[in-house]
């Protein structure tokens, strides 16, 4: 049963399995535009995040519509994330994103448009870095 995120703006989706190698847990997608600005609604389980990543050629913006959960980007401290927060990720940064411990967690991912655009997925977020926050 999927929890419900503050009246879910948005349906949660389906089982994120196109994705589900360059995370650790369950994440759920729906995509809501993939005309001219890619937009997907992203649900996380609690526990669960995104692998490190890389968007090349255009940044993201996340648009957090309920739960709790994390953003990092690489050499810079975690950074906790409610709903109505907002993320500007710009190109070429590595971070990653995902749910707190104890929360479902849940974020509208704008793609910004740019030249040469691809994601570029490393790494796992190790449990021990994950642990600490």
């Amino acid at each position: 049963m999927i929890k419900d995120l503050n009246g879910e703006l948005f349906e949660t989706g389906n089982e994120n399995t196109a994705f589900a190698k360059y995370f650790i847990g369950q994440s759920y997608l729906n995509m809501l535009s993939t005309e001219g600005v890619v937009i997907g609604n992203v649900t996380f389980e609690p526990r669960c995040r995104n692998n490190w990543h890389i968007h090349h050629g255009g940044g993201q913006i996340l648009l957090v519509t309920g739960g709790r959960g994390w953003y990092q980007e690489e050499g810079k401290p975690a950074q906790a994330l409610k709903a109505g927060d907002i993320i500007n990720i710009p190109a070429e940064v590595k971070h990653w994103h995902g749910a707190a411990k104890d929360s479902w967690f849940a974020h509208i991912a704008v793609e910004v448009p740019g030249e040469n655009k691809s994601n570029e997925w490393c790494e796992p977020v190790s449990d021990e870095e994950y642990e600490v926050l």
